[in-house]
């Protein structure tokens, strides 16, 4: 399987975030990525550059301003008279505006940041758009005729809307793999989300689409971020009712509940008939995960590549969430080298 990968996502190094209402240094951390990379290169995969996209590419999945302020916050940022990390302190919540965009560099982050946990550095935009290019080549490699392709991409993406960010997330990775799929020949798009945090950026980007059909097994929106996404009874709407199936599941959930879930996730795939498959990768799914609480041990993972390539299908894996550090690389490893022996 051919790993796309940007050393560009070193650009991006958060610094604080806010999480659950504490300033602590950020989970997501360059590291992750690093320690992904050299497991994958042990096992012996072989790594390549993604390619040159125009940033237009973006704009099938995401709104033009959006994408203009996440290029220019960091410059404005300085402009205003400060520097290092960006975080917002006001959102437009019920009862405020959201139908103008302030002309100010705070209001304007507040506008289109939905938490205070997603900081922007100077090297943020570099790093966001290297890793939506890995995302976007490893989709053009499965429509090449490669039968799998995976996009080691940091920062994460699944949780970045049309025109919102956070949650780590700037652009949204899977989405733009799967558009790219969409764009290139394939009918019916699957995009399924196994990261413990639900989707819900993806799950704004094709809410009205029955071309591609998401999936998200998640921890329950009750407890666990998002929070405000991601219950069971979200379906779709428009033309894309029914085309977005979510599996919240408590915390504490072990491999039998989670496999379960994983049943009937792989039978509505399968059902839809799909002709491709994005997999959102996040392996914060792992019983030691510093921000999540399920309980899966680390020989799980192989469990679920193999279940993942039991579907049959050309398949971009994107890199999504994972915050134990050490551990990450051999989780992932066991994803990919379970589903390459499968295929």
């Amino acid at each position: 399987m051919q790993i796309v990968h940007s050393p560009l996502h070193l650009r991006h190094d958060g610094g604080m975030e806010l999480h659950r209402g504490a300033l602590v240094p950020c989970y997501e951390m360059p590291a992750r990525a690093e320690y992904i990379r050299e497991a994958l290169v042990d096992a012996g995969h072989a790594l390549v550059a993604p390619r040159d996209f125009d940033p237009e590419a973006l704009l099938a999945v995401h709104d033009a301003d959006f994408v203009a302020f996440l290029r220019t916050a960091h410059a404005r940022w300085r402009e205003d008279g400060r520097d290092g990390f960006m975080l917002p302190s006001g959102f437009p919540a019920r009862g405020l505006r959201r139908d103008r965009v302030p002309s100010g560099i705070s209001g304007a982050m507040g506008y289109y940041a939905f938490d205070a946990g997603t900081p922007i550095v100077e090297g943020t935009w570099d790093a966001a758009f290297a890793a939506a290019q890995c995302a976007m080549t490893a989709a053009a490699l499965v429509a090449e005729g490669e039968r799998s392709a995976y996009a080691l991409c940091r920062p994460p993406g699944h949780h970045a809307g049309r025109s919102v960010y956070g949650g780590y997330c700037f652009l949204n990775n899977a989405a733009l793999a799967a558009q790219q799929l969409r764009e290139r020949g394939f009918g019916k798009v699957a995009l399924f989300d196994v990261d413990y945090h639900h989707g819900n950026g993806t799950q704004d980007i094709f809410w009205e689409r029955d071309d591609v059909l998401f999936v998200s097994i998640h921890g329950t929106p009750e407890t666990e971020y998002p929070y405000f996404l991601g219950y069971a009874d979200e379906r779709g709407a428009g033309a894309g009712e029914g085309f977005t199936l979510n599996l919240p599941l408590p915390r504490g959930t072990g491999w039998d509940t989670y496999d379960a879930a994983l049943d009937t996730a792989l039978q509505r795939i399968a059902d839809f008939g799909a002709d491709a498959l994005v997999v959102s990768l996040g392996v914060d799914i792992y019983e030691g995960d510093p921000i999540s609480a399920f309980k899966l041990g680390a020989e799980r993972f192989p469990q679920l590549g193999a279940r993942l390539a039991s579907l049959g299908l050309p398949t971009v894996l994107v890199q999504e969430g994972g915050y134990a550090v050490r551990e990450i690389g051999t989780n992932v490893a066991g994803v990919l080298g379970a589903f390459g022996a499968c295929r």
